[in-house]
């Protein structure tokens, strides 16, 4: 966050790794060409939304907890549902 209490980080960055809930936890596969996985965050654990996250995984639908490592990125969506354009 700047010190107006905006977020500029962009998708994806280490740095500045935070999440809302209903944004895309999305998760790079161990090995190459494999895939990966994504899942919903359906908690937040810190008031200014860095991990831990909880996840509800698309492919299970189980929620765990998170700790995002460098394979991590978020989706962000807006409040209207739709993917929000990576801030720069």
């Amino acid at each position: 966050m700047n010190r107006t209490g905006e977020r500029h980080s962009t998708e994806g960055s280490r740095a500045g790794l935070w999440a809302r809930v209903g944004d895309r936890l999305i998760v790079g596969g161990a090995t190459v060409g494999d895939e990966g996985r994504d899942g919903e965050i359906v908690a937040l654990h810190h008031e200014d939304g860095t991990p831990p996250f909880g996840v509800r995984w698309s492919d299970t639908g189980r929620v765990t907890l998170v700790f995002p490592g460098p394979d991590a990125r978020v989706q962000h969506f807006s409040r209207s549902g739709r993917a929000a354009a990576p801030q720069r």
